[in-house]
């Protein structure tokens, strides 16, 4: 599968992000879900009425999923894959490493690669010795790190996915 070149889930909002993500995870799908499946997913919904007024009101400033869904289609295609346009951040446990990471002086924006280095190499067992993370968290920043790395790549920058809740 070729993955997009640059980091389409940026353009989607948190709603519709939330609702690919959805789809992408129901267990009765088997198949790859692509753009078009969750358009047609979410046109299949709607009563006619309300398909028709959607695209009637292509002027308004406030897009709906479906202007956006057709905004992401008309740049990547029908086809593309669904999991490409879900949002990802890190753990709050890990958006603190990657803080105190990017405050390092020994880094400039650490990549993914970077930070899943640095865990391995015992970063991880400082922070839990200052209580910056508890042992429970430890255990799973190296899976969470490699899903993130199998995601976006390795390149990418690990601040971009800080999140704090």
């Amino acid at each position: 599968m070729i993955r997009n070149p640059i980091d389409a889930a940026a353009r989607v909002g948190p709603e519709l992000s939330a609702f690919i993500e959805s789809r992408v995870n129901d267990s009765n799908i088997e198949t790859t879900v692509t753009l078009g499946d969750i358009r047609d997913f979410i046109e299949g919904m709607l009563p006619s009425s309300l398909i028709e007024s959607e695209r009637l009101h292509q002027f308004d400033p406030d897009e709906s999923h479906l202007d956006e869904l057709d905004a992401l289609i008309e740049e990547y295609g029908a086809d593309a894959p669904a999991i490409d346009f879900i949002r990802t951040y890190a753990s709050e446990a890990l958006s603190r490493v990657i803080d105190i990471s990017l405050n390092d002086d020994n880094h400039e924006a650490p990549t993914l690669a970077d930070i899943r280095t640095a865990l391995s190499s015992g970063l991880s067992n400082r922070l839990i010795g200052e209580g910056v993370l508890d042992e429970d968290e430890d255990d799973a920043l190296l899976a969470e790190l490699d899903f993130l790395i199998e995601r976006h790549g390795p390149d990418m920058l690990a601040e971009d996915l800080i999140r704090y809740e």
